[in-house]
C-alpha cells in the first residue's frame, strides 16, 4: 500500500494518490493532472479510479482531462447531478484498488453530493479516509454553499450533523484522516495548521465533533462564516458542465506578444493586463493599467476573487515564469489568457514606452505624515476581522476582497492622500494596483504592512471604521 498527499499551498488544496499492486486512484485532482500521471508511470501502475468528494467550489477539478488521458471513469458520490460521463455510487458501495477497498460513506452537510472515502487495507482493515471538505482538520466545510430553493442552511447544517455523526464518529480512533483542504482554505471558517490527523485527534480537540445536540452543533458551524469568495459558483458550474482542456489553453496563452500586438490587444474591449512578478517589483515600474497579482502569495485564490472572467487577459511575467502563471490561473477557471508580453517589463521599459509606478513608503514616514497631512487618508484593505484586531485611528476598512464593488471607491474624494496598506505587503500592492486602474494615483504603499505600523508610536483603535 502507497499513500500520497500532494499538497498545493497557494490554494491550500490537498489531492491523493493511493496505490496497491499495479493500480491506483486518484482523489480530487487539481487540474493541471501531469503530476498524476507522471507519478504512476514511474511507478509502473495503472490509474484505476479518481474520486471525486463533491462538486468543488475553490478550484477547478482534473478529473475530466485525467479520465480522458487514463480511461479511468470518475466516481462521485450520492445525489450528484452533471450531465458529464461520471459514475454515481451508492452509499456503502465498495471499489477495488489492487489489494485495498474503497468504500463510499455519502456525507452531505457541504454539498448534497458530499461523500467521504474510507479506505481499508489488505486485511481489511479501516485504514484511512478522505474526507474532502466534510472534515476538516480543526473544523468541518461550511454549509452555506448548498442552499437554495426550500434548502436553507441550517437545513444543510443539520445534514452535516448526522453525517458526521453516523458516518464519521463510529470510526475507530486511529482511522487517519485526510482533508481536501489545509489552512488558509476558505471552504471551512478556521482550519488547523496541519494537514492531516486521525479519528482519535479530531474527536478531542475539533468543536464539531464535540458532545452536543444539533441545534447547537447548527449554531456553532453557521455563526461567524465570512461570504463565500465571489468566484465558488462559478468553479462548481465549471466542475458540473466542463471545461476546455488545459493544454489548448496553455498553447494559446503562451503565445508570445510583441509590444505592438500586445497594445493593440490591450486597447480592445474587455481585456485586462495582469502582472504575476512579484509585488516588491511590480511597485518599481509596471504597463499602466495593470493589475498585480504576485505569484509568491496566495494567486490563484486572489485572481478568482477579484478578476473578471468574461474577459480577455495579456500577462506580464518574469521570464520562465508565463506556463505557471496560466496554469495556476486556470486552476479556478481562467481560460482566456490570450498571450504575454514578449520580454516582459523590461523590454516595454527599454522601448521608452510609458511606465506607472506606485509609491513605497515606510511605516515611520507615514507616522511622521498623519499629523501634518489633513488630507491623509488611511486604507486598510485586510478583513474586517483582522481591522477589528487593531488598526490605525481613523482608518478606513476597504477589504481587498471588495474592491471590484464601485460604490465603495465612489466614496474617496479626489483631495484624498491615500495611504495603502494590509498585514504585511502582498494585499496593499493588488489593492493600490487596483486603485491606479480605477483612477486614484494620490496614493502610497505602506512597506511591511500592519506588522510594521503597530511598532510605530501611532494612535491605534479596536473598533470599525469601513468605507461607506
Amino acid at each position: 500500500m502507497f499513500i500520497e498527499q500532494l499538497y498545493t499551498n497557494c490554494i491550500s488544496e490537498a489531492a491523493y494518490y493511493i496505490e496497491s499492486n499495479g493500480e491506483c486512484a486518484i482523489v480530487d485532482p487539481l487540474r493541471d493532472v501531469e503530476v498524476y500521471i507522471q507519478m504512476a508511470k514511474e511507478r509502473n501502475a495503472t490509474i484505476k479510479y479518481i474520486f471525486e468528494t463533491h462538486f468543488h467550489a475553490d478550484f477547478v477539478s482534473g478529473h475530466l482531462d485525467l479520465s480522458k488521458q487514463t480511461g479511468a471513469p470518475i466516481i462521485y458520490g450520492p445525489n450528484t447531478i452533471t450531465n458529464l460521463p461520471v459514475q454515481i455510487a451508492k452509499d456503502g458501495e465498495q471499489f477495488k484498488v489492487g489489494a485495498l477497498t474503497i468504500e463510499v460513506l455519502h456525507t452531505p452537510g457541504h454539498t448534497l453530493e458530499s461523500s467521504c472515502y474510507l479506505l481499508k487495507d489488505e486485511t481489511g482493515k479501516d485504514y484511512c479516509v478522505f474526507t474532502g471538505d466534510t472534515l476538516f482538520v480543526g473544523d468541518v466545510g461550511r454549509p452555506d454553499l448548498a442552499q437554495g430553493g426550500d434548502i436553507i442552511m441550517d437545513d444543510v447544517a443539520g445534514m452535516m450533523y448526522d453525517s458526521l455523526q453516523q458516518k464519521i464518529m463510529p470510526l475507530a480512533d486511529d482511522v487517519i484522516v485526510y482533508p481536501a483542504h489545509g489552512p488558509g482554505s476558505s471552504c471551512g471558517k478556521s482550519l488547523g495548521a496541519e494537514t492531516y490527523s486521525t479519528i482519535g485527534e479530531q474527536k478531542q480537540t475539533n468543536y464539531a465533533l464535540q458532545p452536543q445536540t444539533k441545534e447547537a452543533f447548527i449554531k456553532a458551524v453557521t455563526e461567524g462564516l465570512n461570504a463565500p469568495p465571489k468566484y465558488f459558483p462559478v468553479n462548481v458550474k465549471i466542475n458540473k458542465e466542463g471545461y476546455d482542456a488545459l493544454d489548448a489553453i496553455l498553447q494559446k496563452g503562451k503565445t508570445a506578444l510583441s509590444i505592438d500586438a500586445f497594445k493593440t490587444l490591450a486597447r480592445e474591449d474587455k481585456t485586462f493586463i495582469l502582472d504575476t512578478r512579484r509585488a516588491d517589483v511590480f511597485t518599481q515600474g509596471f504597463v499602466p493599467s495593470s493589475i498585480s497579482i504576485g505569484l509568491e502569495g496566495r494567486f490563484a485564490e486572489w485572481a478568482g476573487a477579484l478578476l473578471p472572467f468574461d474577459e480577455r487577459i495579456l500577462l506580464v511575467c518574469d521570464d520562465g515564469k508565463e506556463e505557471e502563471s496560466i496554469v495556476r490561473l486556470a486552476r479556478v477557471g481562467f481560460d482566456k489568457v490570450a498571450g504575454y508580453l514578449k520580454g516582459g517589463y523590461d523590454a516595454w521599459k527599454n522601448a521608452d514606452e510609458k511606465i506607472d509606478m506606485i509609491i513605497d513608503v515606510e511605516a515611520d514616514e507615514l507616522a511622521m505624515d498623519i499629523p501634518q497631512d489633513d488630507h491623509l487618508v488611511v486604507v486598510d484593505v485586510r478583513k474586517e476581522t483582522e481591522f477589528a484586531d487593531g488598526h490605525v485611528k481613523d482608518a478606513v476598512n476597504l477589504p481587498l476582497s471588495e474592491m471590484t464593488d464601485p460604490g465603495l471607491l465612489a466614496n474617496i474624494e479626489d483631495t484624498d492622500n491615500l495611504y495603502v496598506h494590509c498585514a504585511g505587503g502582498y494585499r496593499s500592492v493588488i489593492a493600490s494596483s487596483l486603485l491606479k486602474r480605477q483612477g486614484f494615483h494620490n496614493l502610497r504603499n505602506v512597506l511591511g504592512g500592519w506588522a510594521k505600523i503597530k511598532e510605530q508610536k501611532i494612535e491605534v483603535m479596536k473598533e470599525t471604521s469601513v468605507l461607506n
